[in-house]
């Protein structure tokens, strides 16, 4: 197999399964209620506030990024680092995964900071973010165990109950989805162990790593970790507010949501699509929403906050070609 049918497999094979995914939740759509709703019954102004809680967290992002290069001898400026980002997420929508490749390169590129180091610290980053959605994932299960088991106990809707509701095709996706996790891992395995092969390489990427032994204020290092996943579930939580039948649940129900929709994410397609849909969907199902507006709230959040993101990495570019001008 040439290179070529391998990268356009890598390209194609997410969207494809994205698109599976979508296709079998919203295969029986009425899609005249749909725009109804969206035009009519939504409540754009909590949206709106929303959407200002999609952009803090990838600015948080940048002024993190920015601490954890210092000390490696790297002074990127703070608006590069921000358009990195942004460029980054927005790439990542077109080819999932390689959004850590373009925000190293694009600081390249414009301030000529080491790709290597930089590659090290967003090793860093992703180490960081995963024990912080990890020990927020905890709170949220312990918090709502109860809640949950009394919900579950009074419904009716005990484990076997739900097992029993699920279809051949929602087996099959979550089968799907734990696959996709696994090739996911796999592949970052794969370009660790390419990483290995270039000593020079390895050297800059473990000082990357090391880089955050000798960030001088290590608790402003540890606020902007935590403060941008909060961001984060505003921007999920807000967005509750538009809809009646979601306004009503809890902000710690919220967040269990919240955090099984991130974990969702690490499936390869673009930004989740699919199933990050699915995630949510069940889990609003599970605390009482219908199915069938539970459906619409999982894409009318994730078409508006991914045409955010896109927004934001077209702004980026031009920002960019624009300063090299």
């Amino acid at each position: 197999m040439n290179d070529f049918l391998k990268n356009t497999i890598k390209i194609l094979l997410p969207f494809v399964f994205g698109v599976g995914i979508m296709w079998w939740m919203y295969r029986g759509t009425d899609w005249s209620s749909f725009l109804y709703a969206v035009c009519h019954e939504m409540n754009w102004w909590w949206m709106g506030v929303s959407l200002i809680f999609g952009i803090l967290p990838q600015v948080l992002r940048a002024l993190r990024w920015q601490m954890a290069l210092a000390p490696l001898g790297e002074l990127p400026r703070r608006r590069t680092c921000i358009d990195a980002i942004f460029l980054s997420y927005a790439t990542s929508l077109v080819i999932p995964r390689i959004g850590e490749v373009t925000r190293c390169g694009t600081l390249k590129r414009c301030d000529g900071t080491s790709f290597t180091k930089s590659i090290g610290t967003v090793v860093t980053e992703r180490l960081v973010d995963s024990v912080v959605i990890v020990l927020l994932t905890a709170v949220a299960i312990f918090s709502q165990m109860g809640v949950l088991f009394d919900f579950l106990t009074a419904s009716g809707t005990d484990l076997e109950h739900v097992l029993g509701q699920f279809t051949g095709a929602g087996y099959l996706v979550t089968i799907a989805c734990i696959v996709a996790i696994g090739l996911l891992l796999w592949g970052l395995m794969h370009k660790f162990s390419l990483f290995n092969k270039g000593k020079d390489m390895l050297r800059g990427v473990w000082e990357g790593i090391l880089s955050l032994r000798y960030v001088e204020q290590l608790w402003l290092y540890v606020f902007y970790s935590f403060a941008i996943w909060i961001c984060y579930f505003l921007h999920f939580y807000l967005a509750f507010f538009c809809f009646d039948f979601t306004a009503g649940i809890s902000p710690i129900a919220a967040f269990l949501i919240f955090c099984i929709g991130s974990f969702a994410v690490l499936v390869p397609t673009p930004n989740g699509a699919g199933s990050w849909h699915f995630a949510v969907k069940t889990m609003l199902v599970i605390y009482g929403v219908a199915e069938a507006p539970a459906i619409l709230f999982a894409l009318v959040v994730h078409t508006i906050q991914t045409s955010e993101v896109a927004l934001l990495g077209v702004y980026a570019w031009a920002d960019l070609a624009l300063r090299r001008k």
